[in-house]
């Protein structure tokens, strides 16, 4: 498998950085998926798993390697993500405000979406555009999940954060925030997880 340099720019010589470069991961975010799986138990063998913002593609690696070929991995990102994949593991350029599954997609297993806005120095602005995606997420969660399903989705947390949670523990049988470990000290940013998707959750496709 190729995979490309790290994209993490701002943090060469952190430790998180240096063992994505040494295991060819292309960003260090690789770490907080693994460390969430690896708690909650979210990825298998066989599975089918939708990633919402899989650019620059640690995410997706992870997963690839997680659900073997046996399973399925679809990335989805407004940039391309340059690497080799194997046969089980494709990637989209798509909005994701504007994709919808088609017909030719059975549904899945797992919804990931480490999504973050393009921030503008302004928290406000940044949480509040980190919470509509994530809630998106969560609506493409409802759309393409088979009933016990689970989603991680990531968001930065604000003043619509507890209703963005009520949201998520309305629709999975068991979910609740998660702030990992390999997330820097100074980030407001939690992991909402999802599992177990109710089947009064689900919603029609269009």
């Amino acid at each position: 498998m190729t995979r490309h340099r790290l994209s993490d720019k701002a943090h060469r010589h952190d430790a998180a950085y240096q063992r994505a470069k040494q295991e060819n991961y292309a960003a260090r975010a690789v770490y907080k998926l693994e460390e969430i799986d690896k708690r909650f138990h979210i990825l298998r063998q066989g599975a089918r798993v939708l990633d919402l913002g899989c650019w620059p593609g640690s995410w997706i690696q992870y997963a690839g390697d997680r659900v073997t070929e046996t399973g399925y991995v679809l990335g989805l990102d407004l940039k391309p993500v340059v690497l080799s994949f194997p046969a089980h593991v494709e990637h989209r350029v798509a909005d994701v405000f504007e994709w919808t599954p088609g017909p030719d997609l059975p549904p899945f297993d797992v919804v990931l979406s480490d999504m973050a806005p393009h921030t503008t120095g302004d928290r406000h602005t940044d949480v509040v555009r980190s919470e509509g995606l994530a809630e998106r997420a969560l609506d493409i969660a409802c759309m393409v999940l088979r009933p016990g399903g689970h989603c991680v989705a990531k968001v930065f947390q604000g003043g619509g954060f507890g209703e963005l949670l009520k949201r998520f523990r309305a629709s999975f049988q068991e979910a609740r925030p998660y702030h990992a470990k390999n997330s820097r000290s100074t980030s407001t940013e939690q992991y909402l997880v999802g599992r177990g998707l109710k089947a009064s959750a689900t919603v029609r496709r269009p």
